[in-house]
């Protein structure tokens, strides 16, 4: 009789992270600037990669626990109105001449944003196929980062204007808060033709997002940006 031994994944490497704001802006707000009320996953991410990246690996955010109450605030902010395209960018680049004029393109425009927040985060790190050191290692050197307090860019909650700190895992409860969210963001694919999305239905169950390995495309839904960046 023979037994089969059985794969567990490793222990999710945990972080926490928190800042005074956060803006984590909900896609059908197209004009003014509406948070959800909890970090995205594509939020969480970007907080992982700012303290440690390499091209060998990417993370695959898990949870998110909210360990604060959920608070509002409005903030009125100075934003340009137009979308800076890869043409212009080529357009500039041939031409010394071509100058963006963020003044004349400016627009003051509100933001319903998060206040006093804190997230713990907990990711998987997955080895990309030109990898040749094993995931150990990359998810040693975050945990060491962690504990240093060392990143190789400032984190920040949604917006870059919203610097945010980070430290290990405390151990703290998340806040018992039960709600549906809606459609949310669950990652960003290129491809030759440019970005598409990925999206799944977020539901805060006792202060816990839960995000699925997997997330799907909207049917009917261009989610291609056709190569803009």
């Amino acid at each position: 009789m023979t037994t089969r031994r059985v794969h567990h994944p490793p222990l999710p490497l945990v972080v926490e992270v928190e800042a005074p704001y956060a803006c984590f802006t909900r896609p059908e707000f197209k004009t003014e600037r509406m948070s959800y009320p909890v970090m995205t996953p594509s939020a969480a991410k970007g907080v992982l990669e700012a303290i440690f990246w390499k091209p060998e690996f990417g993370y695959q955010v898990t949870r998110i626990e909210v360990l604060k109450p959920i608070r509002w605030a409005s903030i009125r902010r100075n934003e340009v109105s137009s979308m800076l395209t890869m043409a212009w960018v080529r357009e500039a680049m041939a031409d010394t001449s071509v100058r963006f004029d963020a003044e004349a393109d400016r627009d003051q425009r509100n933001m319903v944003c998060l206040r006093d927040v804190a997230y713990r985060i907990h990711a998987q790190v997955r080895l990309r196929p030109h990898a040749t050191d094993p995931e150990a290692k990359y998810r040693d050197q975050l945990r060491r980062r962690v504990e240093r307090g060392a990143c190789y860019s400032q984190p920040f909650m949604g917006v870059r204007e919203f610097s945010a700190s980070f430290r290990p895992n405390t151990g703290c409860e998340p806040i018992p808060h039960d709600e549906k969210l809606g459609v949310m963001l669950h990652s960003i694919v290129y491809g030759p033709e440019g970005e598409s999305y990925r999206w799944f239905q977020a539901e805060l169950q006792r202060g816990v997002l839960a995000i699925p390995r997997e997330g799907i495309e909207l049917p009917g839904a261009d989610t291609r940006t056709g190569g803009r960046r």
